[in-house]
């Protein structure tokens, strides 16, 4: 989750509290690297990653190329590849980012650049499988995201899977685990700008400009990129906790989860290639 070309110099902040009076900062540079290897996310942890792998696990195995698009600090790529077993190549277009992830001492993926919007490491489908979480409401536009979602579909194979996880705006001012999305009450348009706030590991909070981007905006682009065979899924905390070993079971008795399951907000978007 970093600027991506399509919507570089805008600035996120990092702070205290409810956001008043923080320093804007950008999270491709150093600083901004940093603090977003500093969030806890443990509602995505719950509702998001383990989700999102237990999708890929049907397409992907030992043999195949996984991308994580929008890699950050590289902790769910290296999660990803020690659990489904693939080669996971983290991309991103923050150099801060990609030498957290490289020096984190346990990473097992391989981390590359993406530069003016191009994976370089990949050729044409030369990926089996491509995540991408918590990017697109860094995108200002729907130029933008159009350009992310052609690049996806020029490294993958055709019939294979593009799995897309992010956070519905329509949850807005609902306070989540570790986060919320909005201010209570607001009410936000396609692009419009909405204040996320992210709970640090330290328990502290740090706040941040996104874009909001409703769930049914992406159907269409990813149709218009070459995309076919679209599924959407919000998963909920009794699906999570109904798996056997799909969530991290000190992470799911550690909370009670009560706004994640009047309201789950995350959504799932699985679509192929055409």
């Amino acid at each position: 989750m970093s600027d991506w070309p399509e919507g570089s110099g805008r600035a996120r902040t990092s702070g205290e509290g409810r956001g008043g009076g923080a320093e804007p900062v950008a999270w491709s540079g150093p600083e901004g690297a940093q603090a977003f290897a500093a969030v806890e996310a443990a509602t995505d942890w719950l509702l998001g990653y383990p989700f999102v792998f237990r999708t890929l696990a049907r397409w992907v195995d030992s043999g195949s190329v996984l991308v994580d698009y929008g890699c950050g600090p590289g902790k769910v790529a290296d999660h990803g590849a020690r659990l489904l077993g693939a080669k996971v190549l983290g991309v991103d277009t923050s150099p801060e980012m990609l030498a957290l992830a490289r020096g984190s001492g346990t990473a097992v993926a391989e981390y590359h650049l993406v530069t003016d919007g191009r994976t370089a490491c990949l050729a044409d489908g030369g990926a089996d499988a491509v995540m991408c979480n918590h990017v697109l409401a860094s995108l200002p536009t729907a130029e933008a995201m159009l350009a992310v979602f052609r690049e996806v579909r020029r490294l993958l194979r055709p019939g294979r899977p593009f799995v897309l996880l992010a956070t519905d705006p329509a949850c807005s001012g609902t306070e989540y685990a570790s986060l919320r999305i909005g201010e209570a009450g607001g009410q936000y348009g396609p692009g419009d700008e909405l204040p996320v706030r992210l709970r640090r590991a330290d328990g502290s909070w740090q706040v941040m400009p996104n874009h909001a981007w409703p769930v049914d905006f992406y159907p269409p682009l990813l149709e218009r990129a070459g995309f076919a065979n679209l599924v959407q899924h919000r998963p909920t905390v009794d699906e999570a906790l109904g798996v056997p070993g799909l969530v991290d079971p000190d992470l799911a008795a550690g909370r009670t989860w009560s706004a994640e399951r009047a309201k789950p907000p995350l959504v799932i978007t699985t679509a192929l290639a055409v």
